[in-house]
C-alpha cells in the first residue's frame, strides 16, 4: 500500500470513530507501514483510542503516537494521585503491589505484580482519571518459578490458537525474556502472540522481534 493510501485508510478510521475529535488529528506513514500521529486531544483516553484505531488498519505495522493531551483544566497532582490509588484500590485484579506517582499532570505506575495481565488491568483503571496527561508503566513483573519449559509451554499456546499460524513464530528464552521471531499476517495476530508469551509463567519481559507480512 502507498503511504498516501496507507494514511488516508488511517485518517478514515479515525472519522469513524465517534469517541474522537479525528480531524484534529495529523497522520503520516513511511514505506514500511509505520504511521505517526501528531495533534492534540482532550483527555488520555483520547490518545489511547487512536492509537487503537490506527493499529486496526491493514498494512500499518508501528503506531508512533506524538499525541499532546490539551487539558481544559489542570489538577493538583495529590488530588489526582489519590483518586488514581483509588481506581486501582476497586479493581480486583490490581494487585496491592502496585502504586503510582504524578508530576504535573504525568502519570508513573511503579511496584511489581505477579503477571502482565495484572499490568494492563492497572494501566486501564487509571486511563479512565480525568486529568492525565500521559503515562508510563515502571511495573516490574516478579520472577515466578514454572515447573515447565517456558519456551514450550509458549510454543504450545501458539499451536492452540487458532488465529496464529505457529510454523511461522519461534521462541528463545534467556533469564524470564522471551524473544518471539518469525512473521505474522496481520496486527491482530502480532498482539496474540506477544499476549501468548506474556501469559507463560516466568515471564518478566518479551523481546519483540516479529517481522509483519501485512
Amino acid at each position: 500500500m502507498m503511504n498516501h493510501e496507507l494514511e488516508r485508510s488511517v485518517r478514515d478510521e479515525l472519522a469513524w470513530d465517534p469517541m474522537i475529535d479525528g480531524a484534529a488529528i495529523a497522520v503520516s506513514a513511511t514505506d514500511g507501514g509505520k504511521v505517526t500521529l501528531r495533534g492534540t486531544v482532550e483527555t488520555y483516553l483520547d490518545k489511547t483510542f487512536a492509537s487503537g484505531d490506527a493499529k486496526r488498519v491493514t498494512g500499518v505495522t508501528a503506531v508512533d503516537n506524538k499525541l499532546e493531551v490539551e487539558l481544559a483544566s489542570y489538577r493538583d497532582d495529590d488530588e489526582l494521585r489519590g483518586e488514581i490509588l483509588q481506581a486501582l484500590m476497586l479493581n480486583s485484579l490490581v494487585p496491592s503491589t502496585v502504586d503510582a506517582t504524578v508530576d504535573d499532570g504525568f502519570i508513573t505506575l511503579t511496584g511489581t505484580a505477579d503477571w502482565q495481565f495484572q499490568r494492563d488491568e492497572a494501566e486501564s483503571a487509571a486511563s479512565s482519571i480525568e486529568g492525565i496527561r500521559d503515562m508510563f508503566d515502571d511495573i516490574a513483573l516478579k520472577p515466578r518459578p514454572s515447573s515447565i519449559g517456558i519456551e514450550e509451554s509458549i510454543a504450545a499456546a501458539f499451536k492452540r490458537n487458532a488465529g496464529l499460524d505457529a510454523g511461522q513464530l519461534s521462541v528463545s528464552t534467556s533469564d524470564g525474556t522471551v524473544t518471539i521471531r518469525g512473521d505474522v499476517r496481520s496486527w491482530a495476530e502480532h498482539d496474540q502472540a506477544l499476549a501468548a508469551a506474556w501469559a507463560a509463567p516466568g515471564v518478566s519481559n518479551v523481546d519483540d522481534r516479529i517481522n509483519s507480512t501485512y
